[in-house]
């Protein structure tokens, strides 16, 4: 596959995505979430310690700091010390934040069924094979 090829595929997997958070900023931001702080919050049970998080999400450690501060002020996530090394915060998030989370994801995962939705069965099914072979 030549560069601009792999170029052209890279756009338009980037446009898709774009397309379905955009669709869906405004229910998102019902909620009391931007998407960036949703995809953060729906990180934090599997990565609970905020460098962990930086890293797993591609995001400086101060960007997710902000976000942490924003999450915790909304009720969504709370720091704690970190009982086995006094000197980490983790990160936990609360009932309310579960809550969000949950009604966020479902609405990425709506708006992106219904563009999956233009393929056929086996179309995807193979959009996910291979996306799982690029990842």
């Amino acid at each position: 596959m030549s560069k601009i090829d792999a170029a052209k595929i890279w756009s338009l997997n980037y446009n898709l995505l774009m397309a379905v958070i955009s669709g869906v900023s405004p229910d998102i931001s019902a909620l009391g979430l931007d998407t960036k702080e949703l995809f953060v919050l729906s990180q934090v049970e599997e990565h609970p310690y905020p460098a962990e998080l930086a890293a797993t999400l591609s995001m400086p450690k101060p960007t997710v700091t902000v976000y942490v501060k924003r999450l915790e002020a909304a009720g969504f996530l709370r720091r704690e010390i970190d009982s086995a090394d006094l000197r980490r915060h983790r990160l936990q998030v609360t009932p309310a934040g579960r809550k969000v989370t949950s009604r966020g994801l479902a609405l990425l995962s709506d708006a992106f069924g219904a563009r999956l939705g233009r393929l056929s069965a086996a179309e995807q099914a193979e959009l996910g094979r291979l996306l799982e072979k690029l990842s």
